[in-house]
């Protein structure tokens, strides 16, 4: 196989991983919607069609780069804001945040939004790692990327299939 194939095959894989972290998440904040605890949302990819396929069905790229990956309210009115990342590597870069994003949860946080980064290493270890640590690697970490054991303190846990991202503190019920 070459590597162009290689790389194809690990593209694919990174995606569904990708995918399949955000379905975990979105079950999550289903239980907390359930609950009264948040109503947080995936943040739709802005697309614009190009070439209509007829029966609701088009040819569309998109339009600019991704905001983060979900957004919303938790009990008691803040705002939360965050990315999720998947990796299967030992560490996480903090350049897969990207630039657009990394603009918006400036943003966010400035305001005074919960802003935080949802790692997964594996599908076995998660940690939810706030904003202020993950823009400053470097000079927590004297790198700029993060190991589990590096973010144990942010560790969470995945109890009957909930993601559980939100801290007590968080909630103001």
């Amino acid at each position: 196989m070459n590597d162009h194939a290689i790389n194809a095959i690990r593209g694919a894989m990174n995606k569904a991983s990708g995918r399949n972290f955000e379905e975990l998440i979105e079950a999550s904040n289903e239980h907390y919607r359930m609950l009264g605890r948040a109503e947080i949302s995936k943040t739709p990819e802005p697309m614009k069609p190009i070439k209509s396929c007829g029966k609701g069905r088009f040819v569309a790229c998109f339009e600019k780069r991704a905001q983060p990956d979900f957004k919303g309210v938790i009990a008691g009115g803040r705002t939360v804001c965050f990315e999720a990342k998947h990796t299967d590597q030992e560490h996480i870069f903090q350049s897969v945040v990207n630039t657009e994003q990394t603009i918006s949860l400036n943003r966010h946080m400035k305001l005074g939004a919960e802003c935080f980064v949802l790692v997964s290493f594996g599908f076995y270890e998660f940690f939810r790692i706030p904003w202020g640590v993950w823009v400053n690697m470097k000079t927590i970490y004297g790198h700029k990327y993060i190991t589990p054991k590096e973010a144990y303190q942010y560790k969470i846990l995945l109890k009957n299939g909930v993601l559980d991202y939100l801290k007590a503190e968080d909630i103001n019920t």
